[in-house]
Order: structure tokens, then C-alpha cells, then sequence
């Protein structure tokens, strides 16, 4: 029987993809897709709030790096982390070599600028897979709608947590030896 326009394909029986299969899709593909479990999640778009943030946060950590051997990465390059892929909204690396050109594995610094529909899943599975990588020293969850930024740093002990609220506050990042006024970031 013809599956009508109305049905719904239950996921289970989606095919899972293979990361090089996701590669080569995303390559061509005119939507950017996470992977996780070997399952497509399609990215959505932006609010201008969270785009304004994003890029002043680029903006001050790609001044603040520029002639180090550190690079930054705003939003349309992908971490792997074992075999999902995530698009991080900006993260830094710091490495010798260019390691491969779809995708980096050893970020220092990952930064997400929450949204409504995202910030459970960032603080929940995307946080935990992000602290698994061993090179990752801080991830940032910035909120959109007042200035308040959860800094989550690893230490020799594990993974604290602070928290920056208000617009005279000041972010201090260690792992890319920069501060930033939360009148900066939420400019």
C-alpha cells in the first residue's frame, strides 16, 4: 500500500548514517545538519540577537588572537566529537598543524548562544559531548536576552561552573588568555 502524504516515517526506521556519509551529504547539502547517533538534525536559523553576539564574540577573539598560532571559527565550521558533528556557534583551536579541512576535533573553546528551542539539548548532551574532547578547557553558554554568560572551565578536580550576569560584569577566558566586558559581548 502507498504510504500517503500524511504518514509519518517513525525513526526507527530512518537509515542511520556513517560519518563519511554525512561528510559527503553536508558537503552538497544547502542546510547545515548536526549528526548525532548517526541521525541528521537540521540547523535552523538565527535570531538577530543571537547573531549580534556571535559575532561580537568572533570579533574580540579574533583581534585578540591574530599572529598566535590559535584560530577562530564562527558558526559554519563543524567539531567532531567520536562520531557526531556539531556546529558550534564559535569555537577556538590551537594547533600546529590544519588537521582536516571539514571539520576539527580539539577545540580549547567552545561558546553556544542559547535559544529557546536549543538550550536544553546545549546544556544537556551537547555540553557533555563537548567536555569528553580532551583539548576542550571552557564552554560558554550565552544567553540572548540579558547579559548573563555560564562559563563551565576544566580544572584538575573536574568541571566548574561560574556564572557572569549583568552589564558591567567581565568574562575571563583563560584558555585564549582574554577578558571581555558583557557591555562588549551584549554591544
Amino acid at each position: 500500500m502507498p504510504m500517503q502524504a500524511h504518514q509519518v516515517v517513525p525513526p526507527e526506521s530512518l537509515p542511520r548514517l556513517s560519518p563519511e556519509e554525512y561528510l559527503n551529504l553536508e558537503r552538497d547539502s544547502e542546510t547545515r545538519h548536526e549528526l548525532v547517533d548517526g541521525y541528521l538534525y537540521a540547523m535552523t536559523g538565527n535570531s538577530d540577537r543571537h547573531e549580534e553576539i556571535a559575532v561580537n564574540l568572533t570579533a574580540a577573539r579574533h583581534a585578540h588572537l591574530r599572529g598566535s598560532r590559535c584560530r577562530v571559527y564562527a558558526g559554519n565550521l563543524k567539531v567532531r566529537v567520536d562520531d557526531a558533528f556539531y556546529y558550534p556557534d564559535l569555537f577556538v583551536r590551537c594547533a600546529d598543524e590544519g588537521g582536516d579541512p571539514d571539520f576539527k576535533r580539539d577545540p580549547v573553546l567552545v561558546a553556544d548562544v542559547l535559544s529557546p528551542r536549543t538550550q536544553r539539548y546545549d546544556r544537556g548532551d551537547k555540553r557533555l559531548a563537548y567536555q569528553s574532547l580532551p583539548t576542550l578547557n571552557e564552554y560558554l553558554l550565552i544567553a540572548q536576552d540579558e547579559p548573563r554568560v555560564e562559563v563551565l572551565r576544566r580544572t584538575d578536580a573536574g568541571w566548574d561552573h561560574a556564572v557572569i550576569a549583568g552589564a558591567d560584569g567581565v568574562l575571563r577566558l583563560a584558555s585564549v588568555g582574554l577578558d571581555v566586558t558583557m557591555a562588549e559581548l551584549y554591544a
